[in-house]
């Protein structure tokens, strides 16, 4: 698995589309969340149809055809520096193969932020475009508008992703699986992961991938079933080592845990768990598509080049 290209970073004054591509945000979330980029320096352009809901099917943000175009547009707008994603939810895959990837191809890399149902678009983004994207915070999501460690996550990667090179999980990670490994990082919700294969541009393998997961509200036998699909199809064959994030709503966590260590302790490679990314109470933003090396006994995870250039 090689490194992907690396958006540049932002600076204060810089325009940040928000999108919807996946479910609808209510209005005082995102407005609180817009609020918080304008403390940054930062000009949020809320696309067209962000506040919108599908007339027919309520866990939309609007038409699939809206929500790609706000996508499209807001990429291939030569003023907008990076492109941040309201919240997540389902509709994602719905919207993905709309999007004009060739116009954004030629509009070039720029920053790309969101996590959970945004997995399909980050798998989009790597896969089609060959650009690094950040796992992080949505401006409509409450970890973003109510804990202090995870804007500053996500501030100190758009700004000055030299200061957080070297990522380290709370002090409730803990070692799964000793060891070392180095390679690039990838991954997401392991649910959207798995509901990728076999798509016409799905991701062939995590060979040589650093495979970073985390999901909510997946019951430990349905973790099983995903991880095991996984497995079965070889898209795991390969990969070098595992970090692994929250698994909030999803059981007890020693239930989950045993599961985890079922499915992902044969592959015989580093695994550290409980990381702080994903639907926890504080996120740290995960760059994805940049090299790194996964200390599993330290718990930490060392990007070898910062996030953004």
């Amino acid at each position: 698995m090689k490194p992907l290209t690396r958006p540049p970073r932002l600076r204060a004054g810089d325009r940040v589309a928000v999108v919807a591509p996946s479910g609808p945000v209510p209005d005082e979330r995102l407005d609180a969340g817009l609020d918080i980029l304008r403390g940054w320096d930062l000009e949020p352009v809320v696309m067209p149809h962000v506040r919108e809901t599908h007339p027919e099917l309520g866990y939309l943000a609007g038409a699939d055809e809206a929500r790609a175009r706000d996508l499209t547009q807001a990429w291939c707008d030569p003023s907008v520096s990076a492109v941040i994603c309201a919240r997540g939810g389902y509709g994602a895959q719905r919207m993905v193969d709309l999007a004009d990837w060739a116009a954004m191809r030629a509009a070039g890399p720029k920053v790309f932020v969101g996590y959970s149902d945004i997995t399909a678009l980050h798998e989009a983004f790597a896969v089609r475009m060959g650009l690094s994207t950040l796992h992080g915070p949505m401006v409509g999501a409450l970890t973003f508008l109510k804990d202090a460690g995870t804007q500053q996550s996500l501030r100190a990667t758009l700004f000055e992703p030299e200061s957080v090179m070297s990522l380290a999980g709370p002090a409730s990670a803990r070692t799964m699986v000793p060891g070392r490994a180095s390679g690039v990082t990838f991954g997401g919700c392991l649910s959207l992961l798995a509901a990728d294969l076999g798509t016409p541009h799905g991701r062939p393998s995590g060979r040589g991938g650093l495979l970073l997961i985390e999901d909510v509200g997946e019951e430990d036998y349905r973790l099983d079933r995903i991880l095991t699909q996984l497995l079965r199809s070889g898209w795991l064959d390969g990969v070098a080592g595992a970090v692994l994030g929250s698994w909030a709503e999803c059981g007890p966590y020693e239930q989950v845990r045993a599961v985890l260590f079922d499915r992902l302790g044969g592959l015989g490679v580093p695994v550290v768990e409980e990381f702080g990314f994903g639907h926890g109470e504080t996120a740290l933003t995960m760059p994805l598509g940049v090299p790194a090396v996964l200390d599993a006994d330290a718990r930490t995870l060392k990007l070898a080049t910062p996030a953004l250039a």
